[in-house]
Order: structure tokens, then sequence, then C-alpha cells
């Protein structure tokens, strides 16, 4: 049986240190994973963090030299692309069909034929902007799976919906898509 692959999408959120434990989980697990970080991702974790948890190079620029088609390579590759934690930024560009970085074209690339995964991290006022549960409709009625967000403390000190669901709970629900039960 071929290991399962995810194509882990960090975006920047001040929840992206837990993509770093939703890697480790993955990798122990015997799961590739291949990072790709936004430019705010990168505010906020270090890409060396990533890379020494999967063994892979973390990707995140679309115009690097030799890397023309990789969004159209790592598409092929994933058997489910996760964008984890999921910023509000990235959500309402997704469902404009922005594709001036490497998430962007990663999406359109895709294209629905392997599983997208959304998990939404944000402030609760985000979280209700008409433009980002209107672009989370809208997502979800195009193909993409959008995970729901926890509620309580948020990084900003309120209380509230919003807050990311835990790496163990996101690797639940992987273990269950891809069909590995004994990982």
């Amino acid at each position: 049986m071929s290991r399962s692959k995810v194509l882990l999408q960090v975006t920047g959120s001040i929840a992206a240190f837990k993509a770093a434990t939703l890697a480790s989980l993955m990798t122990d697990a015997d799961v590739d994973v291949q990072c790709v970080m936004s430019e705010g991702a990168r505010n906020f974790l270090g890409e060396s963090t990533l890379e020494g948890l999967t063994r892979r190079p973390v990707q995140s620029d679309l115009f690097e030299s030799g890397r023309a088609h990789d969004h159209i390579n790592l598409a092929d590759w994933a058997d489910l692309l996760l964008l984890y934690p999921a910023s509000a930024n990235h959500i309402t560009r997704l469902r404009a069909g922005l594709a001036d970085d490497l998430m962007g074209c990663l999406f359109l690339a895709n294209n629905f034929r392997k599983p997208y995964w959304i998990a939404p991290a944000m402030n609760s006022n985000m979280l209700a902007h008409p433009a980002v549960t209107e672009a989370l409709a809208t997502l979800g009625s195009w193909g993409c799976r959008i995970l729901p967000t926890g509620e309580g403390r948020l990084a900003c000190g309120e209380i509230g919906y919003g807050r990311l669901l835990e790496p163990q709970q996101i690797f639940e629900h992987i273990r269950q898509e891809l069909g590995r039960e004994s990982c």
C-alpha cells in the first residue's frame, strides 16, 4: 500500500504554530507531508520548523527558478490538500480565484480532483463578517470541505468561535479520510 500524501498549506494566523504539531502527527503516522507557506505564515512560523518535521523543503514562492510547474505537480501529488490554518485573507482570496501566489495556483490547479479542506482560524467578528461567511459558503458549494471552528479563548483574548481545531482533531479527520485507521 502506498503512503498517503497531504499537502499542508499554512497561512498567516497566530494559530500557525499548530501546523507544526499536525505535521509531526502525520509524519509520525507515516504520512508524506509537503508544506506550503504563505508570506503571512512566515511571520508566525519558521520554515525550518516544518522542514525539520516533514524532512521536505517548504515551498512558498510561485516564481522560484526551476519550480514553474510546482502548483500543477503538487496538486497531482497530494491525496488531500489542507489549508490549516485558513486565515480570512486566504479564504476570501480563494473565493475570488486569485492566483498570484502558490496557494492560489494550487487551489485552481486542483480544481476539486482531490479533497480540499479548509480549517478557518480567526477572531469571531472576522469569522462572522459577510465577506468571510459568503466566501466559505461559496467554497463549500464548489466542493471544499469547510471544517468547523472551535469555541474558546481566542488569541485576541475574547471568548467565541473562530478557534482553530486542535491538531489531534484534524489528524483524526485526515486519518478517516485517507483510510488509515492504524495511524
